[in-house]
């Protein structure tokens, strides 16, 4: 295991960028986005007996420091990492065993992974469910090693993704009839797309922040997303694409895109025009801008956990069901325990925190809408 000393996007995203599960919250961008928030970077690449890289990792530490727990403490953890191929169980060993050595040498409470790993396709219980054994056996495999399914999802374990290969008239017949409806709707009452850029910010935030407190979940502070929008837009790694009706904005979406694929990440919309359906068309925008960029394929990014009425997310996959996509289900988020006798300590005080920043977080969204 190798730990590099990155000076540019270029010396780790082209490391990376062909590695199975390869992802954007895995480049060097995002590292630098998040060593402006309180996080330090790491990178790590493992490399065969020729030389080649075979596996890598960006993982991000975070010192805490909290009232009940010892001081210079942190915790560690790769956003969609590790990168490697699963399939490979002698690379899977090294790997394991060179990221926990590492953590214990960090002394970190625990290390977070949550690989973009599939577990399997389609809805549970349904005909067209298929497993992957693959990522049944890793998962069996972490538990034998002591690692723990978090009770802390940092991202969604289960997502709808969408194949770009086909020509646009083949994804539109795959999508439900009703979605193609209300995506040529959209166009004939007036909707128009455009991609934005840097000078689109303040207009997404003030957007997005409506849509959190409408739809009741919670955002990060303008500052946050300025830094990621424009660091992402001004390497070419995502874009938005901005829904208008009569020159005004009505709605966005903005799209990542990383080594052939690209994930729907943030969505916004104000009230107004709704029945126009610009939602439809926001998405069909963003599968069409993706595939011209040279992506294969598209994430709709998050699908409920549980697949009936009482998911939260219920509602919202409706919606993203129409679009002809596949529910993938992944190994989700997993903690190695570092530190066992604090470990449990922290994921009971945790809890209490969020809570608190959540209250917090809602209220300064507020009032940066009122500003």
């Amino acid at each position: 295991m190798e730990l590099l000393d990155v000076k540019s996007s270029r010396d780790w995203n082209k490391k990376i960028e062909a590695l199975p599960g390869t992802h954007a919250l895995q480049t060097w961008q995002w590292g630098q986005v998040k060593s402006r928030f309180g996080w330090q970077p790491y990178h790590l690449l493992w490399r065969n007996e020729n030389a080649e890289v075979v596996a890598a990792a960006l993982v991000l530490q975070r010192r805490i420091d909290l009232a009940g727990l010892p001081a210079g403490i942190s915790v560690l953890y790769a956003p969609r990492g590790p990168l490697l191929d699963w399939s490979d169980s002698g690379l899977v060993k090294n790997v394991l065993d060179e990221f926990q050595n590492f953590a214990e040498k960090k002394k970190a409470i625990f290390l977070k992974i949550d690989p973009d790993l599939p577990l399997g396709y389609g809805i549970p219980g349904d005909e067209s469910e298929e497993s992957k054994p693959v990522g049944n056996a890793v998962k069996q495999d972490l538990k034998a090693r002591g690692w723990l399914f978090s009770d802390e999802q940092i991202q969604f374990k289960n997502t709808v993704v969408v194949d770009l290969t086909d020509d646009p008239d083949t994804m539109l017949m795959r999508m439900k009839s009703k979605t193609r409806y209300n995506i040529r709707l959209a166009e004939r009452r007036g909707v128009s797309v455009r991609t934005g850029g840097i000078a689109d910010i303040d207009s997404l935030y003030k957007m997005y922040a409506h849509t959190a407190i409408r739809d009741d979940f919670l955002i990060r502070g303008k500052d946050y997303y300025r830094t990621v929008w424009e660091r992402f837009f001004t390497d070419g790694l995502a874009a938005p694409l901005i829904a208008e009706v009569d020159g005004s904005p009505v709605g966005a979406v903005v799209i990542f895109r990383f080594g052939g694929r690209a994930w729907y990440i943030h969505g916004m919309s104000l009230d107004e025009h709704r029945e126009k359906m610009f939602n439809y068309r926001l998405q069909w925008e963003a599968m069409l801008h993706s595939k011209q960029a040279g992506c294969y394929q598209y994430d709709m990014w998050g699908a409920p956990d549980t697949f009936d009425e009482s998911d939260p997310l219920w509602g919202v996959y409706r919606f993203k069901d129409g679009f002809g996509g596949q529910v993938q289900r992944t190994l989700g988020a997993w903690d190695y325990p570092v530190r066992p006798l604090l470990y449990p300590l922290y994921t009971r005080i945790l809890p209490r925190i969020l809570g608190w920043m959540r209250e917090r977080g809602k209220k300064d969204t507020k009032r940066s809408l009122s500003a």
